[in-house]
């Protein structure tokens, strides 16, 4: 059976060509869709980030506890110190580090309001001192609040 137009002809030949008016509707709709559903996906969403529980990490004599309080004071082991003093010391724990056969870890701890671009220029700077062991100290969940 040969598919075709209503035109009688003398040949028998079945129709070789391909519709193509199904295939644009669908992309059509397809695009529509798109076009409807993209912006959707653009919009950031406001989290309010958990307490997290984890095993305490283990005090080695290589470890740095560097911390940062709401105004964006840094604390270098309890002690005040500055950004530009906090970077003489990465580079000389970094150095040291190159001696020793382990790098020393940072345990960052900032106060729940402290500014994101004081945490980022702490990274940063140890970043670029060599030091990539960083990990972030946070308070254990209530005990009412597990449930």
């Amino acid at each position: 059976m040969a598919f075709g137009g209503l035109e009688k002809k003398q040949t028998a030949a079945p129709m070789a060509e391909i519709n193509m008016t199904p295939l644009i509707d669908v992309m059509l709709v397809l695009l529509v869709i798109f076009i409807i559903t993209a912006p959707l996906f653009t919009h950031a969403i406001r989290l309010d980030l958990p307490k997290v529980s984890a095993t305490p990490a283990r005090e080695t004599p290589q470890t740095i506890s560097l911390s940062i309080d709401a105004a964006g004071k840094l604390y270098w082991n309890g002690s005040v110190i500055t950004l530009a003093q906090m970077r003489t010391r990465f580079a000389q724990a970094a150095s040291q580090a190159k001696q020793q056969t382990e790098q020393p870890e940072i345990h960052l701890r900032a106060e729940r309001s402290t500014r994101y671009e004081v945490i980022a220029q702490v990274m940063g700077a140890a970043q670029q001192a060599g030091l990539e062991r960083i990990g972030f100290v946070t308070d254990p969940p209530a005990p009412d609040a597990a449930h």
